[in-house]
């Protein structure tokens, strides 16, 4: 297992003692605050995977936290506490993008879990991530498939200059490198350059 980190907020420091220590027996690399200004002050300092924050503190409260932590690092899934187990609580945390949303007292395995997920979702982000980035194109025409816009593997092959001209905005013009005017020349291949230049 990666050694993901988590920073643990909470005003309660019996909480980020206890849930804290049953963390890093799972493996994980814990950092504890017990306000939202020195959880903030953290995440401007490093990243972290998960962030556990209680919902109610002041005078900054773990909404503002997690506005924080995803305007910062937008790939740190947040997963938010509160002992007010109102159903007004749930809705803020997740209008605010919490990626989990937990009552306390809760039980170290139900912590263990609802984390191994949110991990499972942040790895698979990141596998989409980077699919989304490859390009692909053909090893025998070298055509490129516009897999823009969500077409997910489906898009439509195209010629490389259409792909440059459409998505980068760049007009090809078509000539020769030194190496292959070269060989060109070495063939006796007029190709209209001088070579002399």
């Amino acid at each position: 297992m990666r050694n993901y980190s988590i920073l643990l907020l909470d005003d309660d420091r019996l909480i980020t003692a206890g849930t804290g220590g049953d963390l890093e027996e799972k493996g994980y690399a814990v950092t504890t605050a017990n306000s939202g200004e020195d959880g903030i002050e953290l995440l401007n300092k490093s990243f972290f995977d998960i962030v556990i924050t209680d919902l109610v503190m002041t005078p900054i409260n773990g909404a503002e936290v997690l506005k924080n932590a995803k305007e910062i690092h937008p790939e740190t899934m947040v997963i938010m506490l509160t002992g007010f187990g109102d159903i007004n609580s749930a809705i803020d945390a997740l209008r605010f993008d919490a990626d989990d949303y937990l009552l306390k007292p809760c039980e170290p395995e139900e912590m263990y879990f609802r984390v191994s997920r949110c991990l499972e979702k942040q790895e698979l982000k990141r596998a989409i991530k980077i699919y989304e980035d490859i390009l692909s194109v053909c090893c025998v025409c070298k055509k490129i498939r516009d897999d823009g816009g969500g077409k997910g593997g489906k898009g439509e092959w195209m010629p490389m200059e259409k792909f440059i001209h459409e998505k980068g905005g760049m007009v090809i013009t078509s000539t020769y490198c030194p190496e292959c005017a070269k060989a060109f020349d070495q063939l006796g291949v007029d190709i209209g350059l001088d070579l002399d230049e």
